[in-house]
């Protein structure tokens, strides 16, 4: 019976592979050598007598103690480098050929530039290296023998650089007036025995010296006649005795100071107090006392036109008369308060008239309302309830102030807030027809809310709360109802595309 062609081709393979020589066979790999492990200790420890047999006791006790002593050696300790000692090399000694390759570098780079030449044949620094204070100082005054309208911008700010380091100026004047009387100060030139009066601006010796024998200088800023004239910081222990408080008979050097910002009538008697005597040919700086009073009138006129705009814009004086508000101008005074911060309680006199010139603040109303402590118990607590608002351009206080009437609610600033004031000690002063009108056109600060408002407001977020509470216990129950915890797993999405839920699905770039 002939064989079937699958099983026949079955069995000459079989025979085929049966033919076919094993293969050869391979090397094992070799193990790799740790770079933790001694290997020669290994080999001491594993040879160690009395571990692997032994009769007594007291052998294999001895080899147990000798084998733990030894073991912790078979492992290599990493060596620690510490960091190596810097050590600064001496100045190697040019050679002559680096010395002339600098050389020819040097005069490659300031070849073309005719500044360095000129700095070098005057025996200055090149452009290259910082100025020292001697060139500043040397600028400085060639810069104020210029006149203002011919200096340039960056001529005026290093006057004003120079100027912020006399400690006489920034201890008294703010660094906006000094920065604004740095464009018109002048260098005036005396010659020896020359005689300055510095009752009409105040004068800095930049360079000589000079004699001065009365009173100092007035105080910059102060207007009152107690501290019309003081002495400055570089000179104050140079006063001769208590019998001569008014004479000094110190020498004025670099840097001192005298004169008045004052612009006044003055008396002979009160010229003498600011003359000096020049002991050399000086360079004085001076600061005009007129410039100085311009700055301050202009200063205030900004001020009081900020004031005026911003009292007009309030609701109620809007038809106010001009001259009742410049009564107001006239004492108000600026004030920032922080967020948070209280300003008026509920049941309390407010000592001042606000006028919100930036921010806002919030009106609570006080409420007695429920809380709860345990199933079936409850405790009246006061709480605030949020009414509405004091946004920029209102004012409040008015009725307060003038009939010593306690505020019906709270105020509390939102963010940071700055008030013009009028304190209640100057607003009695007032002529009784402004008060009057003030009265008339002012009301209490939300004063149409009732009690009956209060408690529907506070009803109201209350509701919203509950209902809030409410919405979130209940998603969140149905959620876990079934094991779903949004975030986790596989309810946790990132959407790389728009969602389908959107209203409008067309995108404008």
């Amino acid at each position: 019976m002939s064989l079937s062609s699958l099983p026949a081709a079955i069995l000459s393979h079989m025979i085929a592979i049966n033919n076919v020589p094993p293969p050869p066979l391979r090397s094992l790999p070799r193990l790799k050598m740790s770079k933790y492990i001694d290997y020669g200790q290994l080999n001491a420890l594993c040879h160690i007598r009395g571990l692997q047999s032994s009769r007594s006791s007291y052998s294999i006790l001895t080899a147990h103690n000798v084998f733990i002593k030894q073991y912790p050696k078979i492992f290599l300790q990493k060596t620690h480098r510490l960091p190596g000692l810097f050590k600064q090399e001496g100045k190697r000694k040019p050679t002559e050929d680096t010395v002339e390759e600098q050389q020819h570098d040097d005069q490659r780079d300031d070849s073309h530039n005719i500044a360095i030449h000129v700095k070098k044949a005057r025996g200055g620094l090149t452009l290259y290296e910082p100025k020292r204070f001697e060139e500043e100082f040397v600028e400085f005054l060639d810069i104020l023998k210029k006149l203002p309208i011919y200096r340039t911008l960056h001529e005026h700010k290093i006057v004003w650089k120079m100027l912020k380091t006399i400690p006489d100026l920034t201890c008294q004047l703010p660094d906006e007036h000094l920065k604004t009387l740095s464009k018109s100060v002048i260098s005036e030139t005396w010659v020896k025995g020359s005689t300055v009066v510095g009752n009409d601006g105040f004068y800095i010796i930049l360079k000589g010296s000079a004699r001065l024998q009365t009173k100092a200088y007035g105080n910059l800023i102060e207007e009152d006649e107690s501290t019309a004239s003081l002495i400055p910081q570089s000179f104050q222990g140079f006063v001769v005795s208590e019998g001569i408080k008014n004479f000094l008979l110190a020498e004025l050097g670099q840097w001192s100071t005298f004169g008045t910002l004052e612009v006044a009538a003055q008396t002979e008697s009160e010229t003498k107090e600011y003359s000096v005597i020049t002991e050399e040919d000086c360079e004085i700086l001076k600061i005009s006392a007129k410039n100085y009073a311009r700055l301050k009138s202009e200063k205030i006129k900004l001020e009081n036109k900020q004031k005026v705009k911003l009292i007009r814009k309030c609701p109620y004086y809007e038809e106010w008369p001009t001259l009742s508000i410049y009564e107001l101008v006239a004492l108000i005074k600026w004030k920032k308060f922080p967020p948070g911060h209280m300003i008026v309680e509920s049941g309390k006199i407010i000592s001042f008239v606000a006028y919100i010139n930036s921010g806002y603040c919030n009106i609570y109303r006080n409420i007695v309302g429920l809380t709860k402590l345990e199933p079936k118990k409850a405790k009246k607590i006061k709480k605030l309830v949020c009414m509405g608002k004091l946004k920029e351009k209102e004012s409040f206080g008015e009725i307060s102030v003038l009939l010593q009437v306690p505020f019906t609610c709270t105020i509390i600033t939102g963010k940071e807030v700055e008030m013009a004031i009028i304190e209640d000690k100057d607003l009695f002063e007032l002529d009784p027809v402004t008060k009057q009108l003030m009265l008339h056109t002012a009301k209490p600060t939300f004063g149409h809310l009732t009690d009956d408002d209060v408690k529907s407001e506070y009803l109201q977020r209350e509701q919203k709360k509950d209902w809030k509470n409410f919405k979130d216990k209940t998603m969140k129950n149905s959620l876990y109802y079934n094991g779903i915890i949004p975030g986790f797993g596989k309810w946790n999405h990132y959407r790389t595309s728009i969602p389908r839920n959107l209203k409008d699905t067309l995108v404008s770039y």
